[in-house]
């Protein structure tokens, strides 16, 4: 029973320590003139849509939840974020060259379809960011006309 409480202990200890190596926070107090909402006409369902489900991950603006603050949930969250805004970035859209906006339109439009994104992880506590079929269907029709308007 005295190891139990001594590696109980070590975890204690360890998850305390933890809790003072905080993450580099995705915020900006300012949108970019290169933002996908700005640089197209986007309708506003699918604005809204957007900025839900896809712009915590895929934008220089995340709302953090509650339990960003709680080590190692937070450095889970910071991986995810890195890797969204390394594969797309709204914020960055009118940077990207019209090839690649187009693979990355064609992207979207096929994770949409197979139900990849959002991802099953931030759908959990992010209900309000699944896609009804409805919407899926009208933002899948919105990436394909702005990637035939390229």
């Amino acid at each position: 029973m005295k190891i139990l409480k001594i590696i109980a202990l070590i975890f204690l200890v360890a998850f305390i320590t933890i809790q003072f190596f905080p993450i580099e926070l995705n915020q900006s107090d300012t949108v970019p003139k290169t933002d996908f909402l700005l640089v197209n006409t986007v309708p506003e369902t699918i604005q809204k849509k957007l900025e839900v489900s896809c712009y915590d991950c895929h934008s220089n603006n995340t709302e953090y939840p509650w339990y960003s603050k709680i080590q190692p949930a937070a450095w889970f969250l910071e991986d995810h974020i890195k890797e969204g805004k390394a594969e797309l970035n709204f914020n960055e859209w009118d940077d990207y060259s019209d090839r690649r906006k187009n693979s990355k339109l064609k992207s979207i439009i096929n994770q949409i379809k197979d139900d990849e994104m959002p991802l099953e992880s931030y759908t959990y506590i992010h209900g309000d960011a699944i896609f009804s079929a409805d919407e899926k269907e009208e933002m899948i029709q919105f990436m394909e006309q702005l990637r035939d308007s390229l």
